[in-house]
């Protein structure tokens, strides 16, 4: 057996069933080696898109994902989605070929790049610890859900495997625990609060986070909030106020600012998901639960740190808590508020639509279009999204059934990555409503994987916010700005693009404009539908005034 085949038998050995990529000759065969184990390979047209796809899919499925690459070139089309997914720490294998030979057109520090990304940066050293290599990596990716890259040399990988190479075994290692006395203090500490609020990160989505965190917030009375990215972890609660930070509706940032406890639970508590800091009380205690011990008030101080798992430390403390149940936050009055203002579908606003003046004119709000899609779509849904002055829209104003409801690719801002965030989402949640959120700018970036969701035949529904500009460098600048021209665009015609690509088009401008989707939505062999919404733009969205302070 070749180091090659090696490979993918043993990644299927060790669970891998998806793989994401786009196939060269320094990847055909492990690749190959791969879908003869019997892993599924999703071709896409381009190495950045394969890449995205291949973070939303391990988010949304709980698997490790793996992106196959060829050396050089491949890799690094790919590095925007690798960023994001080590900055996410997205469990995110990336299988790529390298050339090792500095006369090769392809030879570059693949190592080095990876390391500057934040990914872990391995090699398959030689045919003797082939084996041992790629089981190493995969191990790290699935047990410290971290992404790593690991490079296959070409001419390692056309070597046989020795006789009586193998993976040298490691004994799984738990989550750590805080110490007994950090415990203590946090108990005392929920105890005496009055207003605790608690807000949950992607290492809240662990295996019994969620339940553990509703069971503590219960007995001390606290409310329940996330961080953007775990968007839905609550949403069936009657406590939750959503999403903490610049998504955050007026009573949930009312509500946040007023408490006497903060605490941040697999959560950087960062300028997102803080406001810039304004969210926490100057006289409010913060305390901050992570996994990663450098994590701990790396964003700003803490009045406590407790090193541990979510699920772990949240026992321990329910524990050391007693069985008194405090009133803390969650009074009849506050029910009562929640219950009538804890969405922003229920927050009143001045509907800014256009109305037509002409055939093939006017405009739509972005929130009364969100409404009215929040409306008509079936409640299973997997919302994705991409970024720009539009994305706080389908963010908040969709509603989603749990924290498998919606992928944000949103770690390092990139432009462009809802397209194929959505792909990778719809296939790692295939009995759900795939809904893919845009901008026109990011769509049109994106859009050479428009061809891999029609050859796919996925049932995607995807919502372009057209305002023919990049809105989010408009609005922050004004329109008084010179050079305005570089990021304003002609209206583009994308619901005729679409179409060219094999997907059914709408062109919408007023609500009634939606009325063929209930068709489409009822139809069991529905293709691909582009809806080309052609927005109201004519100031910043709030989140974006909240981020950029105007």
């Amino acid at each position: 057996m070749l180091v090659r085949e090696a490979i993918g038998r043993t990644l299927h050995d060790l669970g891998v069933r998806t793989v994401f990529g786009v196939v060269g000759s320094g990847n055909f065969h492990f690749t190959d080696a791969l879908i003869q184990a019997g892993a599924r390979f999703v071709a896409a047209r381009n190495e950045g898109g394969a890449s995205v796809m291949a973070d939303a899919y391990a988010r949304m499925s709980d698997e490790v994902a793996v992106l196959s690459l060829h050396q050089g070139c491949g890799y690094t089309n790919s590095l925007t989605g690798i960023a994001e997914a080590a900055k996410s720490r997205t469990p995110l294998l990336v299988l790529t070929a390298e050339a090792t030979e500095p006369t090769s057109n392809f030879f570059i520090d693949q190592q080095g790049i990876a390391q500057g990304l934040g990914a872990v940066a391995l090699r398959v050293r030689s045919p003797r610890t082939a084996l041992d290599d790629v089981t190493r990596a995969y191990e790290l990716c699935a047990r410290e859900r971290r992404t790593v890259v690991l490079n296959v040399p070409i001419d390692v990988q056309d070597e046989p495997l020795p006789e009586g190479a193998r993976a040298v075994p490691r004994p799984a290692v738990g989550d750590p625990r805080p110490a007994a006395a950090d415990v203590a203090e946090f108990a005392r500490l929920l105890r005496s609060a009055r207003r605790p609020v608690f807000v949950a990160g992607r290492g809240a989505r662990t295996s019994g986070g969620r339940e553990a965190l509703i069971a503590l917030a219960e007995r001390s009375g606290a409310l329940l909030a996330t961080s953007a990215v775990a968007r839905g972890l609550f949403h069936d609660q009657e406590w939750s106020i959503d999403v903490s930070g610049g998504f955050s509706t007026p009573l949930a940032a009312e509500l946040i600012a007023g408490a006497d406890l903060v605490v941040g639970w697999g959560c950087a508590l960062n300028m997102w998901t803080m406001r810039h800091g304004r969210l926490i009380a100057d006289d409010a205690t913060v305390v901050q639960v992570d996994l990663e011990r450098a994590a701990i008030g790396r964003v700003r101080p803490v009045d406590l740190g407790l090193w541990g798992g979510v699920a772990e430390t949240a026992a321990d403390t329910l524990a050391a808590v007693g069985e008194q149940r405090a009133t803390g936050y969650r009074t009849p009055d506050i029910a009562a508020r929640i219950a009538a203002e804890g969405s922003w579908k229920q927050v009143p606003y001045r509907d800014k639509s256009t109305e037509p003046s002409d055939p093939g004119t006017g405009a739509i709000d972005p929130r009364t279009l969100t409404i009215e899609l929040d409306q008509l779509l079936p409640a299973e849904r997997v919302v994705s999204v991409d970024s720009g002055n539009f994305l706080g829209y389908p963010s908040m104003y969709l509603d989603v059934p749990d924290h498998y409801g919606f992928c944000f690719t949103q770690a390092f801002q990139s432009v462009g990555l809802g397209l194929s965030t959505a792909i990778g989402a719809a296939l790692a949640q295939p009995g759900r409503l795939p809904v893919a959120a845009c901008g026109d700018g990011g769509f049109m970036m994106g859009i050479s994987e428009l061809e891999t969701v029609v050859r796919l035949g996925l049932p995607l529904l995807m919502v372009v916010y057209n305002d023919s500009m990049y809105g989010a460098e408009v609005h922050h600048f004004g329109p008084e700005s010179p050079g305005l021209s570089t990021v304003t665009f002609p209206d583009t015609d994308i619901a005729a693009i679409a179409r060219g690509y094999g997907c059914e088009a709408l062109t919408v401008r007023t609500p009634d404009d939606l009325g063929p989707l209930k068709s489409w939505l009822e139809n069991p062999e529905r293709r691909p539908l582009v809806i080309d919404a052609k927005t109201s733009s004519t100031e910043g969205s709030w989140w974006l005034r909240e981020a950029f302070g105007h």
